[in-house]
């Protein structure tokens, strides 16, 4: 490849001199010294040219972004905005929203009553579980978005949780308004 250098100044250098041959040519007279300041103004562009003889350039493909850095300290992955609370919830909301329309089907029991008939003990010990399970990757620096593909996204995980929230809260309101189960 031939490379074209352009360079244009802003002022004119201290004194020129071109040969050709045996002959100088002196442009400015050697007294000539200009200011510094009038110096700043140098800009220097470069552009390659392709080489005539090459059959096609080449592509050149860019490095791949660098991967972000996951902290993996417990307040980070459990602050507001960390990646852990609503998707601890949300798991949870889905597990507890399938249990509790099971229960209900099977037995026949609204959300409260499987509540004060053992149903505590069962939620304190899913929820620990889960959120251990849950929480183990995050700690050794595995994201959400790096396990996600094809159907099962994270954005999914995340949107199906918040509707299992919202219908764990609807299905007790509405038990609650009613008086008894839904079925």
């Amino acid at each position: 490849m031939i490379a074209l250098t352009q360079s244009t100044m802003a002022a004119s250098p201290i004194a020129s001199v071109a040969t050709s041959g045996t002959r100088v040519h002196q442009f400015l007279p050697a007294k000539y010294v200009p200011r510094m300041e009038r110096n700043a103004g140098l800009k220097v562009r470069c552009m390659a040219e392709p080489d005539l003889n090459e059959q096609s350039p080449k592509p050149v493909t860019p490095p791949p972004p660098p991967k972000p850095v996951v902290s993996t300290k417990f307040s980070d992955v459990l602050a507001f905005d960390g990646p852990a609370p609503e998707r601890i919830n949300g798991r949870l909301a889905m597990i507890g929203f399938v249990a509790a329309i099971a229960v209900e089907l099977a037995k026949g029991q609204d959300v409260f009553d499987q509540i004060s008939n053992g149903g505590v003990s069962w939620f304190i010990g899913t929820s620990v579980l889960l959120s251990l399970a849950s929480l183990i990757p995050l700690f050794k620096g595995v994201t959400v978005e790096s396990k996600s593909g094809g159907v099962m996204t994270s954005d999914a995980e995340l949107w199906n949780g918040r509707f299992a929230m919202l219908g764990l809260v609807a299905l007790a309101f509405t038990e609650f308004v009613k008086g008894g189960s839904l079925v």
